[in-house]
């Protein structure tokens, strides 16, 4: 028997106590994936996603490859039905310096209507929207579902395609709902349908054998960090726009970010500009990006008074859709062996990279989807938006299951701060995730019929 909207209603308010119970249980576990990281939480984090799927009535297995454990959980369809998978995963960024976050970010609190804590939103609270659309059926679930919840995807879900390949038929669905993006705005729902791609690389340069005393000589001698601080400024022009030839960008994104909205989202401090051209969500969802995210050199606490011989910088490039990672490795590559100034030495070393995409969302498990957000949301219509950011398994889905209708959907708002200080989640707009997910496998169950 389909339950009804009204129903499905009462479910998820009956079952959101408990949800969030879990999902503050599931914050105080500090499962980084990163090198240097104790990854006995990440298996904790595993064993307690299972738990938790095995408490919905799904047949659960842990599966790794050569990396972290993943968690799948199934339950078949019944006869005529589709089947739904529903993505997250259970790993979270390192907490960074704990000065910065107002609470112990791995003891979940809340303030003002938020749930602060690492993983909180980014992306826990997507793993406990499905358990939470599961608990609101029980035993009448209208579809079959596979959950899948990696534990890498923050370290850059190296072993994902692998673990894909080999659960490919264990994992074989007609929608695939990637719960790991965000929200136009609070009140604002979204289905996110373009993402940039990644390339990180490192640019190291040498000018010595071996520091020398600066004194004796610093003039006609240019020391490293003045050489790469020189070469990455090449990387933009003096607008701000990225200045690397070959890379591909392009203009015409629907929907407009006003710029005082995004200063305050962005936290920009005062006198700061833009930079770049053209509308700020071209610029973030449509045209490359390139940041300098840290530099390897010495602190200037323990800095000795010589010439430093060799300095690196590790740099991410976000790729627009269109563009393809390895043909933007290779024009940055080439960029900076010819920029380099004064004959110095130059590498140029990949770390990672991965694809962007552009989903095609019209057809009828889009528009269940955007019902779904529009009852949750009390008739607001939803947002189709782009995101900056890359999830680039996407792609890999894309390509192992072309005939599924892949929803790209998220617990996140703009003040989300995920992957800095003080991560929170709203806990309203979270509530309304939950029932989206619940009314959206209703829907989906109705398309069969």
């Amino acid at each position: 028997m389909s339950l009804s909207e009204d129903d499905l209603r009462a479910a998820v308010a009956r079952e959101m106590p408990g949800v969030r119970a879990d999902l503050e249980r599931l914050v105080r576990i500090p499962g980084i994936a990163f090198d240097g990281f104790d990854h006995s939480h990440v298996e904790r984090s595993a064993e307690a996603v299972a738990e938790l799927l095995r408490g919905c009535g799904l047949d659960v297995q842990i599966v790794r490859g050569a990396g972290q454990p993943a968690v799948i959980g199934r339950k078949a369809a019944p006869p005529g039905a589709p089947t739904v998978l529903l993505y997250a995963h259970h790993d979270v960024q390192p907490a960074g310096d704990p000065a910065l976050w107002h609470s112990d970010p791995f003891e979940p609190v809340e303030r003002d209507g938020r749930l602060y804590g690492r993983g909180a939103a980014d992306d826990k609270a997507g793993v406990m929207a499905h358990v939470a659309a599961l608990r609101a059926y029980g035993d009448d679930l209208p579809v079959g579902v596979v959950v899948f919840v990696e534990g890498e995807e923050e370290y850059g879900s190296a072993t994902l395609d692998e673990l894909l390949e080999t659960h490919r038929d264990l994992l074989r669905s007609d929608v695939i709902v990637i719960a790991d993006s965000g929200n136009w705005d609070v009140g604002v729902p979204a289905l996110t349908t373009s993402l940039r791609g990644l390339v990180t690389c490192f640019v190291e340069v040498r000018t010595l054998a071996n520091a020398v005393h600066s004194g004796m000589f610093g003039g006609p001698v240019p020391d490293a960090l003045t050489v790469l601080a020189r070469l990455i400024a090449t990387l933009h022009d003096d607008d701000g726009e990225v200045a690397v030839d070959g890379l591909v960008g392009r203009e015409g994104a629907s929907v407009d970010y006003p710029e005082d909205r995004f200063r305050h989202e962005a936290g920009i401090v005062d006198g700061v500009r833009l930079v770049g051209h053209g509308t700020i969500t071209d610029r973030i969802w449509n045209k490359p990006a390139i940041s300098v995210l840290g530099i390897d050199a010495p602190g200037t606490a323990v800095a000795p008074n010589a010439l430093v011989a060799s300095a690196k910088a590790s740099l991410s490039i976000r790729v627009a859709p269109g563009d393809d990672p390895q043909s933007v490795y290779a024009a940055v590559r080439s960029h900076l062996e010819k920029y380099v100034p004064w004959g110095a030495q130059v590498s140029v070393t990949l770390e990672g990279d991965g694809a962007p995409c552009v989903i095609d969302a019209s057809g009828p498990a889009y528009d269940a989807a955007r019902a779904a957000f529009r009852a949750a949301w009390d008739g607001t219509e939803p947002v189709d938006m782009g995101m900056g950011g890359s999830i680039p398994f996407i792609a890999t889905f894309h390509d192992l299951f072309p005939d599924a209708a892949i929803l790209v959907t998220g617990v996140e708002d703009p003040h989300s701060a995920a992957h800095g200080p003080n991560e929170s989640l709203h806990l309203g707009e979270f509530a309304r995730v939950c029932l989206a997910e619940a009314l959206l496998l209703r829907n989906v169950a109705a398309l069969a019929r």
